[in-house]
């Protein structure tokens, strides 16, 4: 007999072990086994249900009230009442009870989804009450749109000085703080608000998201969104909405110190918690903030984090507490999850209440992932995760040869962009034409943002990714399938893997996903996707908390007590990975010790410092020997200071062409590693050797010229043709002895191509250029000079026109068209004295360029002319 205590309520008496209901267990077991045999088309009978009774539970969990199992209870019978529904399509009584229960647990927009559509309670009171509830949970500015329960918990609090909530993916945590930016301004705020997100394509969408919800607003109430530091509205007066990964926000606080920044909005902050250099700019943005004067409104959101309230330890001052968290576990949309080990032919459906495996059928031993996908995956929206960006490649290669190109005239006109932009054989032109296509990021922005679009819109079907497209970019998945457990070379942790799972299942269109996890060979085990699947979040530490960094601090403090500023011990014993967090850490404490500020990372030295320890330290570095740019030590900005000081500049760009003494530049890039130490930071990349520093400075100049992608994958194409004997390489490694000419040869090539501009000359190099042009400027006194290279770099070109163009907010590609004399002559124009574009740009026939005019005409309305 189950013991209940005498004071127990109702709720408690009724909810408190209900999960351990055998006849409940067994309904809910079976209704899962019915649904895999339907998805599958299995010719095999099915479990008996009585559905009456299934609809009672249904019902009766929807209800809960027991705030220790609500949130289970409430994703449980909405779960119930989604598989009834599937099962028993045609079943009038279970389409009404879905309806009920979607109501009971707040869910409305699900309520939304065509197959259910126009549900009206036939209890009044129940009727009365849902229809209170509704307006409670009214999204500010819309009709017939509402917050989920604990979205509007989450909105409530948006006004605290600070505040961390977590929940699943589909919760809409970023929706809810968007939404709070719009009504504040369209009340008629004058703050400026922050959204730090951590990859680029985040920023894509959240921008296209602010754009596309408050449209003219911006003009009215005079804000603009700004998500490059270079973007001309920087230099007018206005109110901002900055959009920004850390590290450019980092690099924004430092050039203009005179910002005001009142509201900062932290999205998948789980990226506080892990290991690598990354994690420090938070922590560096954070107090640099807090340094400027006025304090901020601080909100941190993440995805599944049992305790949120770990990064309110990032603010200066604050310690966690549970009253300025919330942590929820209530999602909108149902994920079933299907576990398919291959190599024992064997498929399975993960009972998440059990924490179990129940067996469903023997697989087929020609079962391969494409085979999966055709059985399954027709007519659906699929997203399939792979491990490497090489694996993202073959297994779309491999799924489309059996497909046929689609005569969809909107996917082969994306295809003739892809070949023309990029180059002739990439073989994601022919795949897209197919319907599939591959996301990986050394794509060109454009052409990411294309695919994204046309998946959305429904013209492709199967999209082929790694970890950077699902863990940040929201897509209307119906399925998704993960072919390995692995992120790279190291296994997925349960956060990775349970914001990977999250993003399947679209509220618009369904209440449910599926997920299939695919065991594909032996050297993946099957305890590893046991171990994912049953393992829940476990509470998340700060990043200079994990052991693989706490380990190594000792070495760090030895390190800066001789004054070693290249922390030699600590780099030879730590990874290179958590060598990068080490140093940003102690560049940050050195600073911090200079300062005379106390900062969460100078708190946790402290543990491992004595008093005296901690005098030698800040003896050894002065405030003159600190920076407050993380990316910049001592020993490298005194060195920057001697070159600059005794005449080193930019190689000249001469005539038309930009010609540029080719051994000349080679001298400043290897004047720049010593400067730099590119042999100790940048070992792996620009400072691996002067034959790798030869060929990106290749790359650099075709790039600066503004060089099309397509040009520049021919030359370095050429390059290979005359110079076979230099191999294939991807990623450092290396693939080919020799060059042979074949088309799987030259994507290889364009991929490393693209890889170069984007993680070499995008990041490595233009940092490097950056501080060395705001060292020339400093020196020089001037505010600006002709030949800045890291202009150059940033905007791939020197043309002033083309520059200007992205610095409003066109990317390259698009500028660059615009630039093309014949498109000059038809959309752009001169008034006064400035550039202006005529409002024909938006239907020129380019989609990229129509996309960029569409933005920017709310951010810039006076760019336009008729």
């Amino acid at each position: 007999m189950k013991y209940i205590p005498k004071t127990a309520s109702l709720s408690e008496s009724i909810y408190r072990d209900i999960d351990k209901n055998e006849y409940l267990n067994e309904i809910y077991e079976a209704l899962l086994y019915n649904y895999s045999t339907n998805l599958f088309d299995l010719d095999r009978p099915q479990k008996q249900i009585q559905i009456k009774d299934a609809l009672r539970f249904a019902d009766l969990l929807s209800k809960s009230t027991y705030a220790p199992t609500a949130d289970r209870d409430h994703q449980w019978g909405q779960e119930i009442a989604t598989l009834l529904h599937l099962v028993y399509p045609q079943d009038k009584v279970v389409k009404y009870y879905l309806g009920s229960v979607l109501s009971a647990v707040g869910n409305y927009r699900g309520l939304k989804v065509p197959s259910i559509d126009g549900y009206k309670s036939a209890d009044v009171l129940d009727g009365i009450f849902y229809e209170f509830d509704k307006e409670i949970h009214l999204i500010p500015g819309q009709k017939d749109e509402y917050f989920f329960h604990d979205q509007k918990r989450v909105y409530d609090r948006l006004s605290d000085p600070y505040f961390s909530y977590s929940g699943p993916t589909s919760m809409g945590k970023s929706f809810v703080v968007q939404t709070y930016i719009k009504e504040q301004i369209e009340n008629g705020s004058t703050k400026n608000y922050a959204i730090l997100v951590p990859t680029k394509a985040l920023i894509n969408e959240v921008r296209g998201n602010m754009f596309e919800s408050l449209q003219n607003e911006l003009t009215i109430k005079n804000y603009r969104i700004v998500s490059a530091i270079g973007e001309i509205y920087l230099q007018q007066h206005h109110h901002f909405i900055f959009i920004m990964t850390p590290e450019r926000m980092h690099h924004l606080l430092i050039e203009r110190q005179d910002l005001c920044i009142d509201f900062v909005f932290v999205d998948e902050a789980h990226k506080i918690s892990e290991r690598g250099g990354r994690s420090s700019y938070y922590y560096k943005v954070i107090s640099q903030l807090k340094r400027l004067g006025n304090t901020p409104t601080v909100i941190f959101a993440s995805p599944n984090i049992p305790n949120p309230e770990i990064y309110l330890r990032t603010i200066p001052g604050v310690q966690p507490n549970t009253i300025q968290r919330l942590a929820s576990r209530f999602t909108p949309v149902s994920q079933f999850k299907f576990y398919m080990d291959l190599p024992n032919n064997k498929m399975y459906i993960h009972n998440e209440h059990t924490k179990s495996l129940e067996y469903v059928y023997r697989v087929p031993a020609d079962m391969k992932l494409s085979k999966i996908l055709h059985r399954v995956g027709r007519g659906k929206q699929n997203v399939v995760y792979c491990s490497s960006r090489q694996k993202v490649v073959d297994f779309a290669i491999a799924y489309a040869s059996s497909l046929q190109a689609l005569d969809n005239p909107k996917l082969i006109k994306l295809a003739n962009d892809i070949k023309n932009d990029v180059h002739k054989e990439c073989y994601l032109a022919e795949l897209v034409e197919k319907g599939v296509a591959y996301h990986v990021g050394y794509l060109p922005a454009n052409i990411r943002l294309r695919i994204e679009q046309s998946f959305e819109d429904g013209d492709l079907r199967t999209i082929f990714c790694t970890s950077t497209l699902v863990e940040g970019i929201n897509l209307p998945a119906d399925n998704l399938f993960i072919t390995s457990y692995r992120n790279g070379k190291a296994n997925m942790d349960e956060v990775t893997f349970r914001n990977l799972v999250g993003r399947v299942g679209r509220i618009k269109y369904n209440l449910f996903g599926n997920v299939f996890l695919l065991r594909m060979d032996t050297s993946l085990t099957e305890k590893q996707y046991e171990k994912l699947l049953n393992n829940d979040v476990p509470e998340q530490k700060l990043s200079f908390d994990l052991e693989e960094n706490k380990s190594h601090i000792p070495a760090l403090v030895n390190d800066l007590i001789k004054g070693d500023i290249e922390m030699s011990a600590c780099r030879t014993e730590a990874a290179d990975k958590d060598f990068d967090a080490l140093r940003k850490f102690a560049l940050i404490i050195i600073n911090d010790y200079a300062s005379g500020i106390d900062s969460p990372l100078t708190e946790m030295f402290e543990n491992y410092v004595t008093s005296e320890q901690k005098s030698s330290i800040m003896s050894n570095f002065p405030l003159e020997k600190t920076s407050n740019d993380i990316t910049l030590s001592y020993d490298q900005a005194y060195t920057l200071s001697e070159v600059v000081s005794s005449g080193a500049k930019y190689p000249e760009l001469k005539g038309e062409n930009d010609a540029v003494d080719f051994d000349e530049l080679i001298r400043f890039l290897s004047m720049l590693s010593r400067v730099f130490k590119w042999d100790i930071y940048e070992k792996d990349t620009i400072g691996k050797s002067s034959n790798v520093l030869r060929w990106y400075a290749v790359i650099l100049l075709r790039w600066i010229r503004g060089n099309g992608l397509n040009s520049i994958i021919n030359h370095a194409i050429g390059y290979k043709t005359d110079h076979p004997n230099t191999g294939i390489w991807v990623n450092n490694i290396h693939i080919a002895e020799r060059y042979d000419g074949s088309r799987n040869h030259k994507n290889y090539i364009i991929a490393e191509t693209l890889g170069v501009i984007e993680n070499v000359l995008l990041f490595s190099i233009s940092n490097y250029f950056r501080k060395f042009s705001l060292e020339y400027k400093a020196f020089h006194n001037v505010d600006h000079f002709d030949n800045d290279w890291y202009e150059f770099v940033e905007y791939g070109t020197t043309n002033d026109l083309t520059i200007f163009l992205q610095r409003v907010g066109f990317t390259r590609d698009s500028a660059t068209f615009l630039e093309q004399p014949r498109n000059q002559v038809k959309y752009i124009a001169n008034v006064d004295g400035e550039i202006r574009l005529k409002k024909s740009v938006m239907t020129c026939g380019n989609a990229s360029v129509e996309m960029d005019a569409n933005e920017i005409q709310y951010n810039m309305p006076e760019l336009f002319v008729d």
